[in-house]
């Protein structure tokens, strides 16, 4: 591969062009964006060599769209449109029902990977992209077996390089299974900084009391809101299920509160602690 083209230069995108050019400094990286702005920043990072137009893709060896969600089941098709018969195409969003049905009759469906690399931070856009985010993280793939199996080795080559563990699944189950572990603690995160916020009138009052533990549980509320609406818009049945188990276990615990049945709640503390064993060695 000699020309990368990344579409959306933010927090995800820039962080994959570090090092995918740290190991490969041969490869130039293209980068598209609407904000001009980002695409300046990204020059002058040095996280891409050019900035390109949207039709570039057509001299691509591989395209890489970083976008929200629901602009990625709009742009696909048309890099699928573009793109030459020996192109890799992949898309890195949070969900993948939405995306793999927007391509699944396409006539160059074998370019298309669908991947989701679990890893990122509160931040967004460019200056916020770090070299090795995504090393010793899980990268879900779906409908390999849809992917020519030369494009499959020249994408599992790009992994390699950012030290990502593989793991398979379709794409249903994936966007189940990421509503429990991904998208409920964002949804916890903003609704626990709403709940402060609207509680605590003097913002002042918040920084000076607030430990280490409210910082690290309301870190996600300071996520962007245009990349997570259309998250929980696309995977809004998952999200309803998930929050309906959420809302329930809350809803016990406050009535072990008010029945005085703290040996309950210590037992479902202790219960919940065997999540340390399951989640030990995951940053």
């Amino acid at each position: 591969m000699k020309k990368i083209y990344i579409i959306g230069v933010g927090l995800i995108g820039g962080s994959i062009a570090k090092d995918i050019k740290h190991l490969n400094p041969e490869i130039t990286i293209f980068g598209i964006d609407t904000n001009d702005a980002h695409l300046e920043d990204a020059l002058a990072l040095k996280i891409i060599d050019k900035k390109a137009e949207f039709t570039d893709v057509k001299y691509a060896d591989a395209v890489i769209l970083t976008i929200p969600v629901d602009t990625a089941v709009a742009v696909l098709p048309k890099v699928l449109d573009l793109v030459h018969d020996n192109a890799l195409v992949m898309e890195a969003g949070s969900t993948k029902v939405a995306i793999c049905k927007a391509v699944e009759n396409h006539p160059k469906r074998r370019n298309f990977l669908a991947t989701h690399p679990i890893a990122g931070t509160e931040f967004s856009g460019p200056k916020a992209a770090l070299a090795g985010l995504f090393q010793g993280k899980t990268n879900i793939i779906c409908e390999v077996e849809k992917t020519a199996f030369q494009l499959q080795e020249r994408a599992l080559s790009i992994f390699k390089i950012m030290g990502m563990r593989i793991r398979y699944m379709n794409p249903e189950a994936h966007d189940k299974h990421i509503a429990y572990v991904s998208h409920l603690s964002h949804i916890s995160a903003f609704m626990l900084g709403k709940t402060v916020m609207e509680k605590e009138k003097n913002e002042r009052d918040i920084f000076d009391m607030a430990g280490s533990g409210f910082a690290s549980t309301v870190r996600l509320a300071k996520s962007s809101p245009n990349m997570w609406t259309p998250i929980f818009k696309q995977n809004k049945t998952n999200v309803i299920e998930t929050l309906d188990e959420y809302i329930q276990n809350l809803i016990m615990f406050k009535a072990y509160l008010e029945t005085d049945s703290f040996e309950e709640i210590h037992k479902e503390m202790s219960d919940t602690n065997h999540i340390k064993d399951i989640l030990n060695g995951i940053a």
